[in-house]
């Protein structure tokens, strides 16, 4: 756990915002090596990629500020001004909704878009998981296995725990989207909607599992929490998208792969 990685004079650097701003530029550099193969303009990913950072960070603060509403009742400047608390399906949710909107107002094809987007996302989610490692927060249940992980005094996981070793989670999300990525980048593309469906179905799969593992998650349907009921959500929407856009069958053999 490291969540300042510097100081100069009264300016910190927060390790969890480096993360994410990595996050953000390596996967817009690969959507914009992906989308010059297929013939859009690179300007337009850029667009894109700036709509979705913003209207991401919107949902992911704002669903967790929902799932802490009484504290934010009580401290409601902190909504604003605190530097932590995001949830990831909430900027997921708002960027899809915000992508969207945009490619319907340019006319530009979904599937094609969403499919060039769907490895930037994958990695952009195993870095930025590394920031929630540092951070010390989304960590996992206690746990006796020789790679689990001893968090500091003061840190989330001690305050609920104690000093014993939890889950490494965060590592465990990370990895995740590391073979999640490897998988989108190996596939041949063949239809529209074939790459960023793979992407829904995959992480749906190793998200529902990884957060059986969570010890900062509380159960609220059937044992379930909520990250696993979006997560079939998801899976479920990856599906249905897969079997369409494979009855479309537009053909993608200019993409790179």
């Amino acid at each position: 756990m490291h969540p300042i990685l510097f100081s100069i004079g009264h300016i910190t650097i927060y390790s969890y915002g480096i993360m994410f701003a990595t996050a953000f530029a390596i996967g817009i550099y690969l959507a914009q090596r992906k989308a010059a193969c297929s013939g859009i303009d690179t300007k337009v990913i850029m667009d894109i990629g700036v709509y979705l950072l913003i209207s991401s960070l919107v949902g992911a603060r704002l669903f967790y500020v929902m799932d802490n509403l009484e504290w934010y009742i009580r401290h409601p400047v902190e909504i604003v001004f605190s530097r932590t608390g995001f949830v990831f399906y909430g900027g997921f949710i708002f960027a899809v909704i915000t992508m969207l909107c945009y490619l319907r107002k340019y006319k530009l094809s979904v599937l094609k878009i969403a499919d060039i987007f769907g490895p930037s996302v994958a990695i952009g989610e195993a870095i930025g998981r590394i920031g929630c490692f540092l951070h010390g927060c989304c960590y996992g249940h206690p746990t006796n296995l020789p790679f689990g992980v001893y968090f500091p005094e003061g840190a989330p996981a001690t305050q609920f725990f104690g000093h014993i070793a939890v889950h490494p989670t965060q590592v465990y999300l990370s990895i995740a989207g590391i073979i999640i990525f490897i998988i989108l980048t190996m596939v041949k593309p063949g239809f529209n909607g074939k790459i960023c469906s793979l992407y829904l179905i995959l992480h749906a799969l190793f998200r529902f599992g990884i957060e059986y593992l969570r010890g900062d998650s509380a159960s609220i349907f059937l044992g379930f929490n909520g990250a696993q009921l979006i997560s079939v959500l998801i899976g479920i929407c990856g599906v249905v998208l897969w079997i369409k856009a494979k009855k479309i069958g537009v053909d993608e053999d200019n993409i790179c792969s």
